[in-house]
């Protein structure tokens, strides 16, 4: 800078010369030019890892939208539930697209491996936190693919037996005869006994008699078989059957067994009961009578 002296002594800035602000300016020209080459540099070298990844990205998503559905249209052959469907279709397609993502952030250079750490521990917490629920999670999804019962369905499963209402993702949810409703998690559904009395289409019943020891059996399974024949619940095929059994207090064991319908089968079972009572009464058939032994003691 330039000074010269006032007539008081003081001295007094003067503005720099015109070739002192050519250098500054040359100074900061050469700067930005540096930043610039710099930039233009690691643009150049940058280049190819970004448009690789760009690429990468846009044909991903596309792929992940075709596998996702194509996974629709497959479970949908197999006749899933259709909320079943769409959660397993949403999950394919979030898992792809964190896949996708930590894929691309590795091919920019960004460190991937404390990002895959953190969702590996938050997925841990979550897993133990929610253990019970992904157990009914878990139960839910192979019910509803494997299907070892529909709604509408009568079975016994974990104590409990009625019509199923719902099939949902955590529960099941079960009418029994007397119309109470019972929610059973599915986890302990799908680890469990289940026995369907609906998916074969038919169902046996199986009654137990007892004529009197001098009955006529001939007599006995005519009387049975007519009984079975005028009623149009039981069906034709498979036949029923009507089997003697052997001696039992003081009577002989019939065992009727019948197939019809599992919707009928409860009130079914009771009018058959009726029938052969008032069947066996008219035709001089006596149920059997418990033989009593009494023992007198001489004093």
């Amino acid at each position: 800078m330039l000074y010269f002296l006032q007539e008081d002594g003081a001295p007094k800035r003067l503005a720099p010369a015109v070739g002192v602000i050519k250098e500054q300016l040359k100074e900061k020209e050469d700067k930005i030019t540096e930043y610039v080459d710099k930039l233009i540099d690691s643009i150049v070298a940058y280049a190819p890892n970004f448009v690789s990844a760009m690429l990468v990205l846009l044909i991903g998503m596309w792929l992940i939208k075709r596998i996702a559905i194509l996974a629709q249209k497959s479970m949908a052959k197999r006749d899933i539930d259709v909320s079943l469907r769409t959660f397993l279709r949403s999950l394919i397609s979030i898992g792809l697209k964190i896949i996708l993502i930590v894929t691309v952030a590795g091919m920019l250079g960004i460190g991937t491996a404390s990002f895959v750490t953190i969702l590996g521990a938050a997925g841990l917490a979550v897993g133990l936190a929610l253990q019970g629920s992904l157990s009914n999670f878990a139960g839910g999804v192979l019910i509803l693919i494997f299907k070892p019962f529909r709604v509408g369905d009568s079975i016994e499963a974990a104590g409990q037996s009625g019509e199923v209402l719902e099939i949902q993702i955590f529960n099941t949810v079960l009418l029994t005869g007397d119309h109470r409703t019972v929610i059973l998690p599915n986890g302990q559904l799908s680890n469990g006994t289940i026995i369907n009395n609906t998916r074969h289409g038919d169902l046996r019943l199986d009654i137990s008699l007892s004529v009197s020891g001098d009955s006529d059996l001939e007599k006995v399974s005519e009387v049975i078989e007519r009984v079975l024949a005028n009623d149009d619940r039981i069906l034709k095929e498979p036949k029923p059957g009507v089997f003697i059994g052997k001696g039992v207090d003081g009577g002989i064991a019939v065992n009727v067994k019948p197939y019809c319908l599992p919707s009928v089968a409860g009130d079914l079972t009771s009018d058959l009961y009726k029938d052969f009572k008032l069947k066996f009464e008219s035709n001089g058939i006596k149920s059997a009578t418990p033989e009593r032994i009494i023992r007198t003691i001489n004093a």
